[in-house]
């Protein structure tokens, strides 16, 4: 039931996200009832609620070991410590899927229920974005790549983890680089906001500012452990430090912290 319980969730969750980017359109047209402002952020929280649930639900079967869900007996054994079974659940495919989906709603959830400097309805439109964002990927995850699919006959022990993936880095590399790369599309969703509302300043930007500079911070510690991990398991010149997944990184690394430390905007937006 755990699985059903978890894919209904992400189906749900999807729907909110439909939900948010059809409100904020709404609220944003030309004569709209201000009453569509005020659904957009519970939806918005509701979103991000309903994906973390999802993914915690993914969380507890690989920690269950439940092998008649087909990505747990693939990824998972029931002799792995637990360490390797909770981290297990994003080092797939299909659980990464979920992670980054999950980042994007949660991040979403955060802007609706703490960011309070912005222009009602530059946040509306902010909030807009980040669902359209997200939609792209529940239907992806929805139709494609379900994390939650059964396996029939079940199977009497799973694969186990890849060997290469059987390490502490697991448990803290892809999170933080996740909160950190994903959390980036914040600033994407802020500017595509500001652009609809024509609402760029520097009282835009100093609301920005504190988003950016918490998703940088996690991309920091994500890139930072992802190379210590690939050092220390490949050597450097090893595969997985010249990953262009990994390499790719750097780049939103580089763009915000330009932004976080050399913006004039910001240097001289009021108190």
């Amino acid at each position: 039931m755990i699985a059903e319980a978890g894919l209904a969730l992400l189906w749900l969750a999807g729907a909110m996200a439909l939900l948010q980017f059809i409100l904020g359109w709404a609220a944003l047209r030309p004569g709209a009832d201000p009453g569509l402002v005020k659904l957009v952020r519970p939806v918005a929280i509701a979103q991000g609620l309903l994906a973390g649930l999802s993914f915690l639900s993914l969380i507890w079967l690989f920690l269950e070991t439940d092998l008649s869900v087909k990505l747990v007996a693939a990824n998972s054994h029931s002799l792995k410590p637990w360490l390797y079974k909770f981290a297990g659940a994003w080092g797939n495919h299909e659980g990464s899927m979920l992670l980054w989906v999950t980042v994007l709603a949660v991040a979403g959830g955060a802007i609706a229920l703490l960011e309070r400097k912005l222009r009602s309805d530059t946040h509306v439109a902010t909030l807009a974005a980040q669902a359209a964002i997200g939609l792209g990927f529940y239907a992806y995850i929805l139709i494609a790549s379900n994390p939650f699919e059964r396996l029939n006959p079940v199977p009497v022990e799973g694969n186990g983890l890849n060997p290469l993936l059987q390490d502490p880095g697991l448990a803290f590399h892809p999170p933080t680089l996740y909160f950190g790369y994903v959390g980036i599309s914040i600033a994407f969703s802020f500017a595509v906001g500001a652009l609809i509302t024509r609402d760029v300043g520097p009282a835009f930007a100093r609301a920005m500012r504190p988003w950016i500079l918490g998703a940088w911070i996690f991309l920091t510690l994500g890139i930072t452990a992802g190379s210590y991990w690939a050092y220390y398991e490949l050597g450097w010149g090893g595969w997985w430090f010249w990953d262009p997944v990994e390499n790719a990184s750097l780049m939103p690394w580089l763009a915000a912290r330009r932004c976080c430390t050399a913006s004039p905007c910001w240097r001289h937006a009021p108190a």
